[in-house]
């Protein structure tokens, strides 16, 4: 029979050994990144990221960051073993990596109204995979468009070797989706610009051979399309335009994942 003083002793010696197990795991779980600063955007550990395109990236992220209050962040490793990731999935990693750092922000304003969008962009070259992870606020509703990108921009485009090229599209749309606005297209081939110039010469020829009202009937069609780029350009400049002031914190608030996003692997 064990006496209450023994059955107490051996019920703590388990609760410590408990405690101690969980608190060895939770540092194991600790990712080994050093954070970016505020307004620095991009941790490029792996070396996939040309000079100019990282210029390109911060310069987006920044404004982005400063008219939504959302940051992108963008992070490059050569594999996750190497920074206490070794057999996590890619999403465990990002979730972990997200959370540690607290992208985006949980609240705006002097209100505190509930914010949290910010983005992580994770490209693991040795493992082959890549992962947008999303804060809380974004919920669920933005992962097919996610999955999108990954699908239509990131991953092709590393497929052919291009990672610094690849990484600028998937920010660009990232960008994109965080202002609300369509997802840019995704990259032609060459041969079909060629085949687009060749549609538009026969299309030129065709026109000719029927019209034969001389030079005037051209000279309206060149003025029409003429001031349509022209009301063209007006208006993406009218529509891009940024108001006055904006947000001018850092990239790193206390947000938190909310396990949106998605995964792509080459």
């Amino acid at each position: 029979m064990i006496k209450p003083m023994a059955r107490y002793s051996h019920t703590a010696c388990l609760a410590l050994t408990a405690l101690l197990w969980s608190a060895g795991s939770s540092l194991a779980a600790q990712i080994q990144i050093n954070r970016p600063g505020d307004r620095e955007f991009v941790r490029d550990l792996a070396g996939l990221i040309n000079d100019a395109d990282e210029k390109k990236i911060k310069k987006l992220c920044d404004d982005l960051l400063t008219k939504k209050a959302t940051p992108i962040i963008v992070v490059t490793i050569e594999s996750m073993a190497k920074h206490g990731g070794a057999g996590m999935r890619i999403e465990t990693f990002a979730t972990l990596l997200f959370d540690q750092w607290g992208i985006g922000h949980k609240t705006i304003g002097r209100k505190k109204t509930l914010w949290n969008t910010g983005i992580l962009l994770l490209v693991a070259k040795g493992d082959r995979k890549a992962r947008i992870e999303l804060g809380a606020g974004w919920g669920r509703e933005k992962d097919a468009l996610c999955l999108q990108i990954m699908n239509d921009l990131i991953v092709p485009t590393f497929k052919q070797g291009k990672f610094s090229e690849g990484i600028v599209l998937g920010t660009v749309a990232l960008d994109k989706m965080a202002r609300g606005l369509e997802l840019p297209t995704v990259p032609r081939p060459w041969w079909h610009y060629a085949l687009v110039v060749g549609f538009i010469c026969l299309a030129i020829f065709t026109v000719m051979s029927l019209i034969r009202r001389g030079a005037s009937g051209w000279a309206w069609l060149f003025w029409g399309v003429a001031f349509a780029f022209i009301g063209y350009m007006l208006y993406q400049m009218m529509t891009s335009r940024g108001g006055s002031g904006g947000f001018s914190g850092g990239s790193f608030g206390g947000g938190f994942s909310g396990g949106g996003g998605a995964t792509g692997s080459w």
